[in-house]
């Protein structure tokens, strides 16, 4: 087999096939190529990455998946029109085809006048890549640990009552990868990282009053990881309480978003303030830049060298330098979330996020130290406490909202009983400004970090 100049050293620290060095010659081979072609511009990524994913059910080892998978991207431009190609083989007439597929797809491609690599100004350079963001943790760990793992939290999830009664199993995940970019524009960079998880789902009751719940630990450091009695104890705990669970009458009241459904919150306002909903007007937040969209108290941060955030990195999917930003300062917007492409469009400055937002912190300048869940509970009055959320009711071009639900309502300020089968509804835009309060009870739910919200006023269709 024919290969670039550098050999695939495989590395038995890390447990990659790959070495850094060998990813950069093939970049650097995809690359010379398409300038031999007749590239204006041209862009490659080299990715490699593997893990093992080992699931239990009911004291039973149920699956064990090996993953290792690896690819080199390549980006093509004539002038302002782009191809793109991707292959898994990496011997150099491979790289030859992909990078010939793409000036091929450049070549018959409509032209776009706002198509092209980010601006040689936006580039990261070295000095600027922040490299030691502690993103990289292997968890050396075989099948049979894994498998032991597991069947510690299903076993800690079954013992905690006899009313837990099924399971639908635990799983172990342990994920690492590393890549290498390159493009003409000057930018050179890559980084290893990892991912690692567990979780469980038990099944609590019987008959005609049966509920299931889960929880779930996830880090970049193996280290980090809850403990699996913690989360066993946790997830039966979570589907103990929903039992004997009613419906309500149709009301209007305050809600209590649980700080993992506040993140996805959080996620529908990331996603109207992003450049492809704003530049394709399809999103209910259309020139927002310096509006008021959440009450005075709330601000919205981003850093993306948070030391093992989940969405920390040294620059964008682009090779563009991030920064730590406001991004929604006492309720008015700062900045919206774009790229190179988006930026275009809207006649902007890209901010960095290709790819994606950086550890965004949802915060408010009222919440106190000891506001955790109870205290929450007790702002809360009389009004539904939300802690499951079903379908995907959020339409982005008018805001309107429409999930359904189930949870806990509460009165006075104290859980009353549990409650199912009901759908909550609004705009998200009253929603926004209508937040209360945020709690001290934060959650990290990927790259976005919150604590439960209270939203003043919504719509409960029930029995």
């Amino acid at each position: 087999m024919n290969t670039p100049a550098a050999t695939p050293h495989s590395s038995a620290q890390n447990g990659f096939s790959y070495s850094r060095p060998f990813f950069e010659d093939l970049v650097d081979t995809a690359l010379a190529h398409a300038k031999r072609l007749g590239a204006t511009d041209a862009g490659a990524e080299a990715s490699e990455g593997c893990g093992l994913s080992v699931s239990v059910r009911k004291g039973e080892l149920e699956n064990v998946e090996r993953n290792r998978d690896k690819s080199l991207g390549v980006t093509v431009y004539i002038g302002n029109r782009r191809g793109n190609a991707s292959t898994s083989d990496f011997s150099k007439a491979a790289i030859e085809q992909t990078v010939q597929a793409a000036y091929d797809i450049a070549r018959f491609t409509a032209e776009d006048p706002m198509a092209g690599l980010p601006d040689v100004a936006d580039v990261a350079v070295p000095s600027e890549q922040r490299q030691d963001l502690d993103l990289f943790h292997p968890w050396p760990i075989d099948s049979a640990q894994a498998a032991q793992i597991a069947l510690q939290t299903e076993a800690a999830a079954l013992k905690v009552d006899k009313r837990i009664t099924n399971s639908e199993g635990a799983s172990v995940s342990a994920q690492q990868s590393h890549f290498f970019s390159a493009h003409t524009h000057g930018f050179r960079g890559g980084y290893a990282s990892s991912r690692h998880s567990i979780s469980v789902s038990p099944i609590a009751g019987r008959g005609d009053d049966m509920q299931r719940d889960y929880w779930y630990s996830s880090h970049r450091h193996p280290a980090d990881l809850a403990s699996p009695e913690a989360i066993g104890r946790y997830a039966a705990e979570r589907a103990l309480s929903r039992l004997k669970s009613r419906k309500i009458a149709t009301t209007h009241c305050p809600v209590l978003f649980e700080s993992p459904l506040a993140a996805g919150l959080l996620g529908a306002l990331v996603q109207a303030l992003s450049g492809g909903a704003l530049y394709r007007k399809s999103s209910f937040l259309l020139n927002s830049l310096g509006q008021q969209v959440l009450p005075s108290h709330i601000d919205l941060s981003e850093d993306p060298f948070v030391l093992r955030g989940k969405g920390s990195s040294p620059f964008d999917d682009e090779g563009v330098r991030v920064q730590p930003r406001s991004v929604i300062s006492a309720g008015r917007v700062q900045g919206y979330f774009l790229s190179s492409y988006s930026a275009r469009k809207l006649e902007m400055k890209t901010t960095g996020n290709a790819g994606g937002s950086h550890n965004l912190v949802l915060s408010s300048r009222l919440t106190r130290a000891g506001d955790d869940l109870d205290a929450m509970l007790k702002k809360l009055g009389t009004g539904l406490f939300v802690t499951e959320l079903m379908g995907q009711g959020v339409n982005y071009v008018t805001g309107d909202y429409s999930r359904g639900a189930s949870g806990f309502w509460v009165e006075k300020g104290r859980i009353a009983y549990p409650v199912q089968e009901i759908t909550i509804a609004g705009n998200m835009k009253d929603m926004l400004l209508g937040i209360e309060a945020v709690g001290a009870d934060t959650y990290n739910y990927g790259a976005k970090t919150v604590g439960s919200i209270l939203i003043n006023h919504m719509k409960l269709a029930g029995s």
